[in-house]
């Protein structure tokens, strides 16, 4: 049981930092770690409500404004997907899903990085991000991933870094919020599991806080570098623990 908490609090350290300096990732982030460890539902629970904590915490310390025309379409959508992410949870092959996630990263995320003008994408307008935003839903109620798709748009949309992270963390708190309450109501989460949503919120306040601080410090261009090489290494880390089981089937 102690290791069981060592790697609860491991992972959450790791992915608070990560999300108070990027706005998002901590999904990714902490199920690269818990993935070993703990069981896929469990792991999705605690990662979904660990980003929660953190984008409310960042709620409530920092300020931020953002343009409600470019927010609406990826919540409308996002509000669309969460209910039938939540649905999909209990029979996804969370393998698989992590491989082929994790491949896409690999991919695509390098690419980007490694362009040094990304060409922008204007055509789609509001209904491609509201489809971003209904693949950010879904995935929020598989295991807190929402800002993965939707990042990877406004990446590539050619967003500023203020607007871009602005748009990400209301984004992610709307969607983690009803995904967490959806979970609640469907009775998914029993009370064996409240000390580890404890831990995960004790372990998740302060590297929060450190990341917020170090991402006022930084470029346009060190952002971009951040958020792509962030979501290189952890389609890395999900390839690492999918792969093998995958394999030995």
């Amino acid at each position: 049981m102690q290791a069981l908490y060592v790697y609860v609090i491991v992972g959450a350290v790791l992915a608070g930092f990560v999300q108070g300096l990027s706005g998002f990732a901590f999904g990714m982030v902490a199920m690269s770690v818990w993935a070993w460890t703990l069981e896929p539902q469990l792991a999705a629970v605690l990662a979904l409500f660990g980003a929660l904590t953190g984008q409310v915490i960042a709620a409530l310390t920092v300020r931020r404004s953002f343009d409600k025309r470019i927010l609406w379409p990826f919540v409308l959508g996002g509000l669309v997907g969460v209910p039938f992410g939540v649905w999909l949870l209990p029979h996804l092959d969370i393998v698989l899903f992590k491989v082929c996630l994790g491949t896409l990263l690999v991919l695509w995320c390098p690419a980007m990085l490694m362009s040094q003008h990304l060409p922008k994408i204007t055509f789609g307008g509001r209904a491609a991000d509201g489809v971003a935003g209904a693949i950010g839903g879904v995935m929020a109620g598989i295991g807190g991933f929402s800002g993965v798709v939707p990042t990877l748009l406004c990446t590539l949309r050619g967003f500023q870094r203020d607007t871009q992270r602005a748009v990400i963390q209301n984004f992610n708190l709307s969607m983690l919020a009803v995904a967490f309450a959806v979970h609640v109501a469907s009775g998914s989460i029993g009370r064996s599991v409240l000390p580890l949503l404890v831990l995960v919120a004790a372990a998740v306040a302060v590297p929060v806080l450190l990341g917020a601080r170090l991402y006022i410090g930084i470029s346009e261009a060190a952002f971009r570098k951040i958020v792509l090489s962030l979501l290189t290494l952890s389609g890395v880390a999900m390839l690492a623990s999918a792969l093998p089981a995958l394999l030995a089937r």
